[in-house]
């Protein structure tokens, strides 16, 4: 994976003059920016940046530049990505589950944001982690709603042990907070809601006033047609939500978009490799390319499709079934996808919004996932 230091208008330039053989995921630094202020002008509260979803130092340091000043890492390797590339930044530990040798890491790294989610993690925290000025989030779950995939399934306490952990950690002289996460791409706005409630449930049952309360991730990028989410009605839904479950007692609010920031300040554009007797599309990139994503929460709906010489194929739509490059069945785009019937190949597919795991969870599989990342000033046209 490269980063070309061309800097493009847009992706049909990009196509007109390179005619790539080779997937390229195109990077907006300003619709990134633009994004960041919006949460930071918005949210009711500190914005902290999902590093597992997009890595890239780019994205990194256009988000620093954009102010953010926190960062949600889960792993070693990110805490000294960060580190390196925004020392003074604040650093969220909210992988709920790590082994000694990364607990060890990240006090060395002078992390002071911890999750968890069971006894047995709390205790390894109370054993190693110094409790001045130090901060454990118990995470709690519900069932999902609005979500297309449940991060309750792996992670989160239920509001009874929720209650427990959130006591021990204030016993233990931590600052005692709570965290959860609406499921990723959440688009009905009262997933926050129960959640709060739920969230002064629990500080009420463990007789325990949270510091801070995070409302996670889930907020949405723009992968349907029509008009876009509104971010500022989630942060308004949220704000007043805060206020209304605990009154005096409000907590600070944080959020860790991962998706929300990142996921439009990308476009990623395939080619048609082969139209195979005019019903099946092979693209040179899949599942286990830059399509990673799509079987597990929806095909992307904002598709263009132009010609090799920068046009955009219009007219009538055919649904289609699309396969990856690789000689694997499962290497296939859920359902059908709309494309149009005059679809030839060596055509190019671009897919809108990708800005979210895109990338980060690219292979080499079969010998494909070749993929270039390039710079534009528009993502449109």
């Amino acid at each position: 994976m490269g980063l070309s230091k061309t800097i493009w208008t847009q992706p049909s330039e990009i196509i007109r003059t390179k005619q790539p053989d080779h997937p390229v995921l195109v990077f907006s630094p300003t619709a990134l920016q633009a994004t960041a202020r919006r949460f930071l002008k918005g949210f009711p509260g500190v914005v902290t940046y999902a590093v597992k979803s997009n890595p890239d130092e780019m994205v990194i340091q256009n988000l620093v530049a954009a102010g953010v000043k926190g960062f949600d890492v889960a792993s070693p390797f990110e805490i000294d990505l960060i580190r390196r590339l925004a020392p003074g930044a604040a650093l969220h530990y909210h992988n709920p589950v790590r082994g000694r040798e990364e607990i060890a890491h990240a006090v060395r790294a002078g992390v002071k944001t911890w999750s968890v989610d069971s006894r047995s993690e709390l205790d390894k925290l109370i054993e190693m982690v110094p409790a001045e000025k130090c901060e454990i989030s118990v995470r709690f779950k519900l069932p999902v709603q609005g979500a297309a995939y449940n991060f309750g399934a792996k992670f989160g306490a239920t509001a009874d042990l929720a209650a427990e952990l959130l006591r021990r950690a204030a016993d233990a002289g931590f600052i005692p907070s709570l965290t959860f996460h609406p499921g990723t791409q959440c688009t009905d706005p009262a997933a926050w809601e129960a959640y709060i409630l739920v969230a002064s449930e629990i500080c009420a049952t463990a007789g325990v006033r949270a510091h801070r309360l995070n409302v996670g991730g889930g907020f949405p990028n723009h992968r349907k047609m029509g008009p876009a989410p509104v971010l500022e009605d989630i942060f308004a839904l949220i704000d007043r939500a805060t206020t209304e479950a605990f009154g005096s007692d409000r907590p600070i609010l944080v959020c860790e978009p991962g998706r929300g920031l990142v996921g439009d300040a990308f476009t990623h554009i395939t080619k048609v490799k082969a139209l195979r007797d005019d019903t099946h599309v092979f693209l040179n990139d899949g599942v286990y390319g830059g399509l990673a994503e799509l079987p597990l929460i929806g095909n992307i709906e904002r598709i263009e499709v132009w010609s090799p010489e920068g046009f955009e194929r219009g007219g009538d739509m055919v649904e289609r079934i699309v396969f990856g490059p690789t000689c694997d069945s499962v290497d296939r785009l859920p359902g059908d996808v709309a494309l149009p019937a005059e679809l030839s190949e060596g055509d190019y597919v671009v897919f809108h919004g990708m800005g979210a795991y895109c990338s980060a969870t690219n292979t080499r599989f079969n010998g494909f996932g070749q993929m270039e990342i390039v710079t534009a000033l528009a993502l449109k046209g």
